[in-house]
C-alpha cells in the first residue's frame, strides 16, 4: 500500500487499483479536519461514503463540487455524515440536470427522506397534486442480503467495487448490541479494506470480519479520547491483538488527537485526510 498526496486536483478515476481518499478524517465537532468521508476509487469508478455538513466545501477545496460526484452511500443520519446531502441533491436537480446513484436499502431510504431530507428537498416543486420525493434526487441501487448471521451482510456494486454493508453498533450508548442501535453500518470494499464507520468498541464485530473474510488487508476504525459515548475509545482499541491494531489507521478523531501516539501503541497510525491510499501500489 501507497499513501500519495493529491497533486492539486482531485480525481475520481486512476489505473484501475483500488484507491481509498480521505475526503476529512474529523469528528462531528472537529474543527481541525473535515469530517470523516471517503472516496474510493476504482479505474473509472468512485464512490462517496457519506457526505456531511462540511463535505461540499471539502470537495471544492480539492478542486471538484459535488455536481463531480455520481455514486454515493450513506452510513448513518448524523449531520457529519449526511449534512452536505441537500447540496448534492439540489445541485443536481437544478444546476448540472443529474440524478447520482445510492446504495441504500428500502428500509434506510425511507428513514434518510422522511426524518432528514425531506424538509430541505421535498418543497421545491409541486407536479399533480404531490410533492418531489427521494426518487426525484437520486437513483437507487437496493442491496442483496447475502449472510444473515452472525450479523446481516448485504451485498451491492459500484460498477467494479463490491460493497459489503453490515449493521453496527453506535447510537444509542445504552444500546447492548447492533440489534438494539438505530440504524447505522459499516463497509467492506472488495473484501480487502474495513470501514465500520462510526461505531462503539465492537470487537464481536472486529472478529467476526476477519474471520469471515480473511482476505482483508486494512480496517480504518472510528475512535474518541474519552470513555463511554457513541464512539470507540481509544485504550479499548488499544486491548486488541498487535496482529489485529498493525493493520488498523484511526480515524473519526478530535482536536485533541496529538495526545496520543498510535503509531507507538502498535497501530498503523491516522488516517490523513487528503491523501490517496492506493492499495495495489
Amino acid at each position: 500500500m501507497k499513501i500519495e498526496n493529491l497533486d492539486k486536483t482531485l480525481t475520481l478515476e486512476n489505473n484501475g487499483g483500488l484507491t481509498f481518499f480521505f475526503v476529512g478524517v474529523g469528528s462531528a465537532f472537529a474543527k481541525a479536519h473535515f469530517q470523516n468521508n471517503i472516496l474510493v476509487i476504482k479505474g473509472f469508478d468512485h464512490l462517496l461514503i457519506d457526505c456531511g455538513t462540511l463535505c461540499p466545501y471539502a470537495l471544492w477545496n480539492y478542486g471538484i463540487n459535488t455536481s463531480s460526484i455520481k455514486n454515493l452511500l450513506i452510513t448513518h443520519s448524523h449531520a457529519d455524515h449526511i449534512g452536505g446531502l441537500e447540496e448534492v441533491a439540489l445541485m443536481g436537480r437544478y444546476i448540472s440536470k443529474t440524478k447520482p446513484t445510492m446504495v441504500i436499502s428500502d428500509e434506510y431510504k425511507k428513514i434518510l427522506w422522511e426524518q432528514s431530507l425531506k424538509g430541505g428537498n421535498a418543497y421545491s416543486e409541486y407536479k399533480n397534486g404531490e410533492y418531489l420525493g427521494f426518487d426525484d434526487y437520486f437513483y437507487q441501487i437496493k442491496p442483496t442480503l447475502i449472510n444473515k448471521k452472525p450479523r446481516p451482510i448485504y451485498q451491492a456494486k459500484v460498477g467494479s467495487i463490491d460493497i459489503k454493508m453490515f449493521r453496527t453498533m453506535h447510537i444509542p450508548e445504552t444500546a447492548k448490541s447492533w440489534k438494539e442501535s438505530f440504524y447505522s453500518i459499516g463497509v467492506l470494499i472488495d473484501e480487502r479494506i474495513l470501514f465500520p464507520s462510526d461505531t462503539r468498541f465492537d470487537p464481536d464485530l472486529i472478529y467476526g470480519m476477519l474471520e469471515a473474510y480473511p482476505t482483508i488487508e486494512y480496517i480504518f476504525h472510528d475512535c474518541q479520547f474519552y470513555p463511554g459515548g457513541v464512539h470507540a475509545y481509544y485504550h479499548d482499541l488499544k486491548t486488541l491483538p498487535p496482529e489485529i491494531r498493525s493493520k488498523m489507521f484511526l480515524c473519526h478523531y478530535g482536536d485533541n488527537f496529538s495526545q496520543e501516539n498510535p503509531i507507538k501503541d502498535g497501530f498503523a497510525g491516522y488516517a490523513q485526510q487528503g491523501v490517496y491510499y492506493n492499495f495495489d501500489e
